[in-house]
């Protein structure tokens, strides 16, 4: 079993800094609110969770015959004999996107399947799922 981390650049960044600013900043502006009525930072600190959730929780793994992937809420194996075809330093724009940053990994399997992954190392993955699988087209 090995596991590949996930490529953290980008948006994700962005949005952490900005949902961890936002609750400090109305914090600042009205402080007699948070004094009397504390719990009015739940709904401010909600997707601050979720978004730390998918952040530290995001990777890849290669497990016996299966490539599993696992982001937050979104979790699947893929059977590493059923993949068709790589294309890699893609970025997908709609679709299942366990991944945080672009330039990452579109992965064709059974008929009609794609998924769009993005490990901090592309090549080291593709190596990997060559070497179980070498029916594997890769397209640049």
């Amino acid at each position: 079993m090995k596991i590949y981390k996930a490529n953290r650049k980008g948006l994700i960044n962005y949005l952490l800094i900005g949902s961890m600013i936002l609750p400090i900043v109305v914090f600042f502006l009205d402080k007699n609110t948070f004094t009397e009525k504390p719990f009015i930072l739940l709904p401010l600190l909600s997707p601050l969770i979720l978004l730390f959730w998918i952040y530290f929780d995001t990777f890849y793994k290669i497990e016996k015959n299966e490539l599993i992937y696992r982001s937050g809420f979104l979790r699947g194996k893929i059977e590493i004999p059923n993949i068709k075809e790589i294309l890699k330093g893609k970025t997908m724009w709609s679709g299942i996107k366990p991944a945080l940053a672009r330039n990452g990994l579109i992965i064709k399997f059974n008929k009609y399947d794609e998924i769009y992954i993005a490990p901090e190392n592309n090549d080291e993955l593709i190596s990997d799922l060559i070497k179980l699988n070498s029916e594997i087209k890769i397209t640049e």
